[in-house]
């Protein structure tokens, strides 16, 4: 009996494991890391030594004194300084990281509620019956399966202007600014729609057939099913679905940096990928991790006022 009752621990102790290795200590971590000026730094050293020959003996002037030769030696070190939250306090002074959030926060305001607005009128088509839809349900989802990084650079070969499938038309998708923001925000919605589609779409297809009757016998119309009916009982998982979908979006990442590498300029460099260049390119990682912050703060605002609004809702 006491090792049944023991042995729960035993298949708990792996994800437990995984969280604390994976999750806890980078954060715990991370955030120590942004108390700190973290420099890289190269030593270089220099000194003599004999010439040897290729029997390893020393090469002797005419003098009979050893020829020598200068040695460089190269030592990358690393240095951390104590600044307290002087990283944080760039945050509100950096030209470069308010070009990224208004980066983020058009692509978050311009693709979040289109993906949702496509994905409920193509959960509202397929919750008939029309030909096909088994074969065409399962088609429109392929795109979720797709890696970001790879759907990146498959568009940047489709939008490529010179010699790409839509060069022809003459549109600078990737060179101008204007058109390469609006080419990250078409590649993302057609790989996320499908998500939004196929979430409410389940929940669709739970809505009883009794409320529409109820509502039908009750004189409501086709508008009045949709705003009376539907979107009061979808309401939690479109709120759902528009969370999962905005904490993916502030953490935009993969096709920007596939398909523009943040270009032409900064116009498309989103947040994470300036956090990305900052910490990994520019070594700056004590900055790095306090624009991460940053980000998770906002995000959980976030994510706290849709919770509190949805629980005011249905208390």
């Amino acid at each position: 009996m006491r090792w049944t009752s023991r042995i729960r621990f035993v298949f708990l102790a792996p994800a437990v494991i995984w969280v604390l290795a994976f999750t806890i200590f980078p954060l715990g971590y991370s955030l120590y890391l942004a108390f700190y000026k973290i420099e890289q730094k190269v030593e270089i050293t220099r000194y003599k030594e004999p010439r040897l020959d290729d029997q390893g003996q020393p090469v002797l002037d005419s003098k009979g004194n050893p020829r020598m030769k200068n040695v460089v030696v190269k030592n990358q070190v690393s240095t951390s300084t104590f600044v307290g939250g002087t990283n944080f306090k760039r945050l509100f002074n950096d030209p470069q990281l308010f070009e990224a959030v208004k980066v983020t926060a058009t692509f978050v305001f311009v693709a979040v509620p289109l993906e949702l607005a496509f994905g409920f009128l193509l959960a509202l088509l397929f919750n008939r019956h029309i030909f096909g839809r088994p074969v065409l349900r399962a088609t429109m989802i392929l795109p979720i399966f797709a890696t970001p990084l790879a759907i990146g650079y498959t568009f940047f070969t489709i939008f490529y202007e010179e010699g790409g499938p839509l060069g022809w038309t003459g549109i600078p998708f990737l060179s101008d600014p204007n058109w390469a923001l609006f080419s990250v925000i078409l590649v993302d919605i057609w790989q996320w729609t499908p998500f939004c589609f196929l979430v409410i779409l389940a929940a669709l297809q739970g809505v009883p057939d009794e409320l529409y009757e109820a509502a039908r016998v009750d004189g409501a119309g086709p508008w009045q099913l949709f705003t009376n009916v539907l979107v009061p009982v979808l309401q939690p998982t479109i709120i759902i679905v528009l969370l999962l979908r905005l904490a993916e979006a502030l953490k935009l990442f993969d096709i920007p940096f596939a398909m523009t590498g943040g270009g032409p300029g900064v116009a498309t460099q989103p947040y994470s990928l300036l956090a990305f260049r900052t910490g990994l390119r520019f070594f700056d990682l004590g900055y790095a991790s306090a624009m991460a912050y940053g980000l998770l703060v906002v995000t959980m605002i976030i994510v706290i006022l849709f919770f509190r609004r949805l629980r005011e809702t249905y208390d």
